[in-house]
């Protein structure tokens, strides 16, 4: 099964989801929803980290400031679609998804590198969470549910966008491509080597 052409030129993914795992999610309504909850939680404060660690660079902390005010109210959102439902939030798990990207990141050489690694990172994790909310937004049988994931598939593209934009931004674009195409060809062999599960939105 290929992705459909318009979210492949958009989002770049090497790899589909599984079809498998939307009727998977539907069957684990409040394991998904728990797990989402997490997702804009740490985007969020990924995106405080960024911040912090490069507090010099304006455009970068101008434009991730409104992001993290967004996706922490996300994370509201989704608790509240939790409460409606009569659901309780969960644990947090272990994301295999994203910490088998940050096994890629480069950890020695130049700050630039680094950062170029980590803003490529978080365009990944989004643009991931955006073919995956697309998913939900068409595959799932409850209305409201696909409408729910329909907003949140259009906010994740914009993130993963904004993010493409800053790495190129500080970044030689020539050099930050080179790396971004490096990240698509490592996270097909993730998305290709992680059991297809139902109750992590990665």
């Amino acid at each position: 099964m290929e992705l459909s052409q318009d979210t492949k030129n958009i989002l770049r993914l090497q790899l589909p989801t599984d079809p498998r795992w939307v009727n998977l999610a539907e069957k684990s309504l409040e394991e998904i929803l728990t797990d989402h909850a997490y997702c804009e939680q740490k985007a969020a404060t990924s995106c405080i980290s960024i911040i912090q660690r490069y507090n010099d660079k304006e455009k970068l902390v101008k434009e991730l400031s409104p992001i993290v005010t967004e996706e922490w109210g996300h994370f509201r959102l989704v608790l509240a679609e939790l409460e409606k439902r009569k659901l309780q939030l969960g644990k947090q798990r272990k994301d295999e998804y994203v910490n088998a990207l940050i096994q890629f990141q480069q950890k020695g050489g130049n700050d630039e590198g680094r950062m170029l690694d980590q803003l490529l990172t978080m365009a990944l994790i989004e643009a991931r969470s955006c073919e995956r909310f697309k998913r939900l937004s068409e595959g799932l049988n409850d209305e409201y549910m696909k409408k729910f994931y329909r907003r949140f598939m259009e906010s994740e593209a914009g993130h993963y966008t904004l993010f493409i934009e800053l790495a190129e931004t500080y970044i030689d674009k020539e050099k930050a491509r080179r790396r971004w195409n490096e990240w698509l060809e490592y996270e097909a062999g993730v998305i290709k080597n992680l059991t297809v599960r139902g109750d992590r939105i990665h």
